[in-house]
């Protein structure tokens, strides 16, 4: 234990370190807002670790999880009959589909206004501990439950007032999170069949959430502002403009069609990118002699050794980490299943919750492509700090795969 608490101290000194450097204004970091919000992460990670009642209660929503995966297949089976019963399962049935049911779900709670009610109980505790404004704290909330892109449309009408800093905030803690749409696509691939603990996607959504703030109070700190806790900038979703016009089940089918093209797009992203990764490891290793994605394991060589990885996994797991920033989180979920057979528990626990999040060169272009259809004047805001802003959701990861490493 005495290990893992240096490992822990060493992981969150790496993290605020390299956010330090970035930082926009060092001298109005809150210092206090860092000490609490770790507390939190610590406390939240010990309780769905190692508390009864925690994993209890993730045992309840992993096994909901399953229940929804499970009438996924029925439905998906329905269409395409014994093509889902494939040996080993095909990715656009078993991990695909799963995120039209969570899609159909989620528009369901949006419709009844149930969602909307969550966000902003979560988001108003949210903002109480971090010490960021309502508006950024929902954010985070909404993004996780909506999606990185489809959650601009809920602030649409203030996106061209918001200050740089505030735009800053809200892109970074999209990228840092993950929709629940997808969540059930993470269980899928990580299930306790392929060789995982499916738990290990909730813990990491939850972390997230929190730490996103932590590193923003570094790299991004400012004041809160009268203007972002006016009422005004509350949630204003598109479902809820809709409720009086459009009945539940011409939702449902938008909500289902939605789902459905996210999992054709999921596929195809990584079609492309798994052909491309391949082609280049190719080039890479008839060039060089090592493939591209071996060298992506020698740069992220450190951070797999800040998580106390053992030494004889450091290159892969560099590699599973490398990819997911080149590429996306599928990729490099689907490149740890191939070494599952290589790496301890200690390992898959630091890598599953360090891969839950839309941290990557690609969600850039998603997320300046969203507020660009909203704002053109946001979008050049966001797009001017993009590599920042994806510099500061990838330190996010490397410390929440930092405290969950205390604990496993």
């Amino acid at each position: 234990m005495a290990t893992k608490f240096v490992f822990f101290v060493l992981g969150v000194l790496f993290v605020f370190a390299l956010a330090f450097v970035a930082s926009n204004n060092k001298k109005k970091i809150r210092y206090k807002s860092l000490f609490i919000i770790l507390a939190v992460q610590l406390l939240l990670c010990f309780f769905m670790l190692q508390s009864n009642i925690g994993t209890a209660i993730i045992g309840y929503i992993d096994l909901s999880f399953e229940k929804l995966l499970e009438c996924a297949h029925e439905g998906t089976q329905f269409i395409f009959g014994n093509l889902t019963d494939t040996k080993g399962g095909v990715f656009f049935f078993s991990v695909g589909m799963p995120i039209v049911v969570m899609s159909a779900l989620i528009g369901v709670l949006q419709h009844f206004r149930i969602l909307p009610v969550i966000i902003k109980f979560v988001g108003f505790i949210l903002s109480k501990v971090t010490g960021f404004g309502r508006l950024e704290s929902f954010n985070a909330v909404s993004s996780l439950s909506v999606g990185q892109s489809e959650n601009f449309i809920a602030y649409k009408n203030i996106l061209d007032k918001l200050p740089e800093n505030v735009l800053f905030t809200m892109a970074a803690t999209a990228m840092s999170t993950v929709s629940l749409a997808i969540a059930g696509a993470y269980i899928q691939m990580l299930s306790v069949g392929n060789g995982f603990d499916p738990r290990y996607v909730v813990v990491a959504m939850v972390l997230n959430m929190f730490g996103t703030f932590f590193v923003l109070t570094i790299i991004n700190p400012y004041d809160r502002t009268n203007f972002l806790e006016n009422d005004n900038c509350s949630l204003n979703f598109s479902s809820e403009n809709k409720l009086e016009t459009q009945s539940f089940f011409e939702m449902l089918a938008e909500y289902i069609l939605d789902g459905f093209k996210v999992a054709v797009i999921v596929c195809a992203m990584l079609i492309g990118f798994l052909a491309l990764l391949h082609l280049v490891d190719m080039i890479f290793k008839s060039i060089f002699g090592l493939s591209f994605t071996e060298i992506l394991g020698y740069i992220f060589y450190p951070v797999a050794y800040i998580l106390d990885i053992p030494k004889d996994q450091l290159n892969i797991a560099g590699q599973v980490m490398g990819t997911k920033m080149v590429s996306n989180e599928f990729a490099a979920i689907h490149l740890m299943t191939v070494h599952v057979n290589e790496i301890s528990a200690h390992t898959k626990a630091v890598l599953s919750v360090f891969l839950i999040s839309f941290a990557n060169f690609s969600s850039i272009g998603i997320i300046i492509g969203a507020i660009q259809a909203l704002s053109k004047k946001a979008a050049i805001s966001v797009a001017r700090s993009s590599i920042k802003i994806l510099y500061g959701a990838t330190l996010v990861s490397v410390l929440s795969a930092t405290v969950v490493g205390l604990f496993v």
